[in-house]
């Protein structure tokens, strides 16, 4: 920490002028709408009517339009077919990771990316990511709880700025912009499901099955209908209230292979005649069922004075339904007398998720002024169906209430900007702020049934297995209710220091309840030599503390050994078993990043290239699960009585993260036959882990216990795609339109525990089509198909695959859904 502080204080008295920077020659963003254009930006600048074309550091705009014209109208899934730096992995048989998946930005971890709202931070998920995805061990913004229908665009800033705005912003910043319309409106049916054809690689067939294996399968399903829209309504002379609701019913996917295993017990020595007719295609893995509502409403006020109200709220309903791995028949974990079949066993949380802020700007003197007070919580409980407790024996019940968490965040700002004319090239913009903030984290227990030991033994005489199959519910001595407070203050500076140079510093100082101090510093610089040509970069230290859902969450269940319940636990940090194995308080990351660009006009194309640097030290991580023999003896030693092992979460992995954007784009106008845009943007990323945790209490075991093994090493360091490639057009002629668009996908690792299983999946490009036609100026329709050719990540080995019920990997960066075809029809009034 004390390395941070004197870097953010050297930074701030070496350049004590200027702050995010400008540029005269315009910077193309991934989307054809803003490479003509002088839209006005507002992240990463605090100098009003900053313009896309002036940014030192690299912002894209994503227009509506780009986020509305996409066969899946999801935020998560637009950006990452719009931005070459941003994956948005889709994973399967991953508990609530179903229902609320990551993106990631530039290789790093879903919560090192900042979301805002207007400019105001927004509240987090309530889930942190356990299972082995993508993100392991993050809690991140859900982007998908925002209808489309209420934004005007999207801002991401591919830099960091911890210094303007606090924890979280190692990666950059995605501000997600809102409608402002005082009339109109635009309201939009969508239609679309998956035709699909997989191939999938079976396993072998037991010795004398009576049955055969399949290779392949056409599926028609995941048929999803969203409706939605927004209407502008006038508030007074100049007020607005822009209101927006989306519904979407969405079927859900089946993407698995085929189980080839034994499904019953043996019939007087010989297989069960229903092994023939039993269907093998017998698990989901695919996209969730959904049911959800969203609105959202947007409006602002002019008082006498020049005063102007501001706020939005939101709330969305979220429910889905995901499966878990198929129980067979004769299993351990089934009953046959309740499910002669066996069972697939289905994950149904419930997703609440509110938001309100309100605020006001007015001026004092020279200074504009802002404050606000914001509010976010996102609710997530826990329903299993269609399982059992096979403790419990066949009067189980076979649905639960597992339980589940919330998350709050209320926040309050308080910001000031103004200029001083200090005799440099342009005035000397001044911006100051103080931000207070209170997060809040509640996990409450499901019922007794979800989790309890029934007494049941299996007919080898061990006890059966406790809690409901797939996911046992959460206990009362899992349940907490905490929260923290945080602090903070910044100063930020930009101006021109001459005609061609422009400069920004800002500083920032937090202070955490939980962790203690931060200080973080920005210096970032534009220099165009000519109209045709500027350099960009900046150097930053930064952070992200630790989040609540890190430092709080905890879950248990039983294993007998031997006939001896033992609890494994994922502890909080401060549980005093895993202090015994070596926990700490969790501290913050921290991070300097340094950047250098390029910005090229030549004619009507335009090209930025960016490179970056991004060291971590300290990254938190979630252990890996700790219940060998001698950590179990260990515990018993320390007097923990019962407890078998578990996980915690621990600073402790450092890593580098460097590559390269390149973004460009080409609007043509042709003589009659109307106008074209083409963009071709290109990632380049590799993370090197340079330090992994070790405790010295494990350490002195033998054998030693690994804290961080090779699979989650690796999956920083190859999980994702190194590169990723976008190409895309529009065209649009008087009644027509048309867009296509092509992403290349660079190879990509699944990691096993040994190197004899790791699994690379081949480089893969998916061909997005859509064809518009206007029949009137308010009425158009759309018909389109995102993966046009049907492709999908190569398949797992059999090896890979043992159960059937997972061919793909969970690393896809596109998922595993085939097809998606697709008609939406929009009205305008």
């Amino acid at each position: 920490m004390q390395r941070n502080h004197v870097l953010a204080v050297a930074i701030a008295s070496l350049f004590a002028g200027a702050h995010a920077a400008a540029q005269t020659a315009p910077a193309p963003s991934a989307t054809p709408e803003t490479t003509a254009t002088a839209t006005v930006v507002v992240t990463g600048t605090r100098v009003a009517n900053r313009t896309a074309l002036d940014t030192a550091s690299p912002v894209d705009i994503i227009g509506a339009d780009t986020i509305k014209n996409t066969g899946v109208p999801e935020i998560s899934q637009a950006l990452s077919v719009a931005l070459p730096s941003l994956n948005f992995p889709r994973p399967g048989l991953a508990d609530g990771t179903d229902t609320v998946r990551p993106a990631t930005l530039r290789g790093l971890a879903p919560d090192q990316t900042l979301v805002l709202v207007n400019s105001k931070r927004r509240h987090t998920s309530s889930l942190v990511n356990l299972n082995g995805t993508i993100g392991r061990g993050s809690s991140s913004v859900d982007m998908n709880t925002i209808p489309v229908a209420i934004l005007k665009n999207i801002e991401v800033l591919r830099d960091g700025a911890s210094a303007q705005y606090g924890s979280d912003a190692i990666a950059g910043v995605v501000n997600l912009r809102l409608r402002t319309d005082r009339k109109g409106g635009e309201f939009t049916t969508t239609y679309g499901e998956r035709r699909t054809e997989y191939d999938f690689i079976a396993g072998a067939l037991p010795a004398g099955a009576t049955w055969d294996a399949k290779t392949s399968r056409k599926r028609n399903d995941g048929k999803t209908v969203t409706v939605g829209g927004w209407k502008g309504l006038e508030l007074g002379d100049s007020g607005f209230l822009t209101i927006a609701a989306e519904y979407k019913d969405q079927d859900h996917t089946e993407r698995s292979g085929y189980d080839v295993r034994q499904q019953y017990p043996l019939v007087n020595g010989a297989f069960d005649p229903r092994e023939k007719t039993i269907n093998r295609f017998n698990a989901w893995y695919g996209e969730p069922e959904m049911k959800q509502s969203t609105v959202f409403a947007n409006a602002g006020y002019s008082l006498a004075g020049g005063a102007k109200l501001y706020g939005w709220t939101s709330y969305q309903k979220r429910e889905a339904s995901s499966a878990g791995f198929f129980r067979r028949a004769l299993q351990d974990q089934n009953v046959i007398a309740i499910y002669p079949d066996g069972f697939l066993p289905i994950i149904s949380p419930q997703v609440d998720d509110y938001s309100g802020t309100g605020g006001v700007t007015w001026s004092i003197g020279e200074w504009d002024m802002d404050a606000s007070i914001g509010y976010g919580k996102n609710k997530m409980q826990y329903t299993i169906e269609n399982t059992l407790n096979r403790s419990i024996g066949p009067t189980s019940k076979t649905a639960f209430d597992a339980g589940g968490y919330w998350y709050s965040q209320l926040t309050l700002n308080l910001s000031g900007v103004r200029q001083y004319d200090v005799g440099l090239a342009s005035p000397l913009n001044v911006a100051v702020g103080a931000e207070a903030r209170r997060e809040g984290y509640n996990l409450f227990a499901g019922e007794p049934d979800s989790y309890r030991y029934g007494g049941q033994v299996l007919a080898n005489g061990t006890p059966a297995p406790p809690g409901a199959q797939v996911f046992p519910g959460f206990r009362p001595a899992d349940a907490s209710d905490n929260s923290r407070k945080a602090y903070s203050a910044y100063v930020d500076l930009e101006a021109n220091l001459t005609k061609q140079f422009l400069a920004s510093v800002a500083i920032r100082g937090e202070h955490f309840s939980d962790f203690g101090n931060s200080v973080s510093g920005k210096l970032a610089g534009r220099y165009d030599f000519v109209p045709e040509f500027a350099l960009r970069g900046s150097v930053q230290n930064g952070f992200r503390a630790p989040s609540p859902q890190q430092q709080f969450f905890t879950s248990t269940s039983t294993n007998f050994i031997n006939g001896v319940p033992f609890e494994i636990t994922t502890f909080k940090p401060g549980h005093p078993a895993a202090i015994a194995l070596g926990a700490k308080p969790l501290d913050a990351e921290k991070s300097v990043n340094f950047s250098l660009g390029s910005v090229m006009r030549l004619g009507a194309v335009n090209v930025t290239a960016d490179a970056f640097h991004i060291k971590i030290k300290d990254r938190i991580v979630l252990s890996e699960n700790l219940t060998a023999a001698n950590v179990r003896n260990y515990l018993t030693s320390q007097g923990f009585i019962g407890v078998g092992g578990g996980r915690f979460f621990i600073n402790g992995v450092d890593t580098t993260t460097k590559g390269i954007d390149i973004v460009s784009s080409l609007p043509v106008k042709t003589d009659g036959y109307g106008k074209l845009d083409f963009t071709l943007a290109g990632n380049y990323t590799k993370t090197d882990v340079t330090k992994v945790p070790v405790t010295a209490q494990l350490a002195a075991l033998s054998p030693a216990p690994v804290l961080f093994d090779r699979v989650n090493v690796l999956t920083f360091t190859d999980g994702t795609p190194k590169t990723k490639v976008i190409a895309s057009s529009t065209w649009s002629y008087a009644q027509f339109g048309v867009t296509a668009r092509a992403t290349r996908y660079g190879k990509v690792l699944q990691p096993g525990t040994t190197a004899n299983l790791d699994f690379w999946m081949s480089p893969k490009t998916l061909v997005d089509l859509e064809g518009r036609y206007a029949f009137t100026k308010q009425l158009s329709l759309a018909v389109g198909a995102d993966n046009v050719f049907d492709q999908y990540p190569d398949a797992y080995p059999a090896a890979l695959n043992t159960t059937g019920n997972a061919p793909y990997s969970n690393y896809s960066p596109f998922g595993r859904s085939g097809r998606f075809v697709y008609a939406r029809l929009n009205y305008s009034l």
